[in-house]
C-alpha cells in the first residue's frame, strides 16, 4: 500500500467529505429515513459529526450551522423543498434497525 504523509491523508479525507456533501446536496430527492436504512447515517448524522468535531476544536458553531453547511441551506427550508413524509414502510424499517445491536 502507498505511504501517505498525515497532512496529505488529512487533504484526501476532506476532499472526499466535500464530495460527499455536494453529492448529498444535489440528491434532495433522497430521503434522510432511506438514509439511515441502509447506510445507518443520514444528512443530519453529518452535521452533527461536524459539530462534534468544531467542539473538540474549541470552535463556537451552532447545530444550525452545521447542518446549514451540509444542507447547502439553512435546515428548515430544506425540509419544506425536499423532505416527504415517512411511509409506514419507512418508519417500520427504521424502527427494526434502531432495535438492532450495533
Amino acid at each position: 500500500m502507498t505511504e501517505i504523509d498525515p497532512a496529505t491523508r488529512t487533504e484526501l479525507e476532506a476532499a472526499v467529505f466535500r464530495r460527499l456533501v455536494a453529492h448529498l446536496q444535489k440528491r434532495g430527492d433522497v430521503q434522510n429515513i432511506d438514509l439511515m436504512n441502509m447506510a445507518g447515517f443520514c444528512r443530519n448524522c453529518l452535521s452533527n459529526w461536524m459539530k462534534d468535531a468544531a467542539d473538540e476544536r474549541g470552535l463556537s458553531l451552532t447545530k444550525d450551522e452545521t447542518r446549514e453547511r451540509v444542507y447547502g441551506m439553512p435546515y428548515e427550508e430544506w425540509k419544506r423543498l425536499n423532505q416527504a413524509e415517512a411511509s409506514p414502510e419507512q418508519q417500520a424499517a427504521f424502527a427494526t434497525a434502531q432495535a438492532e445491536p450495533h
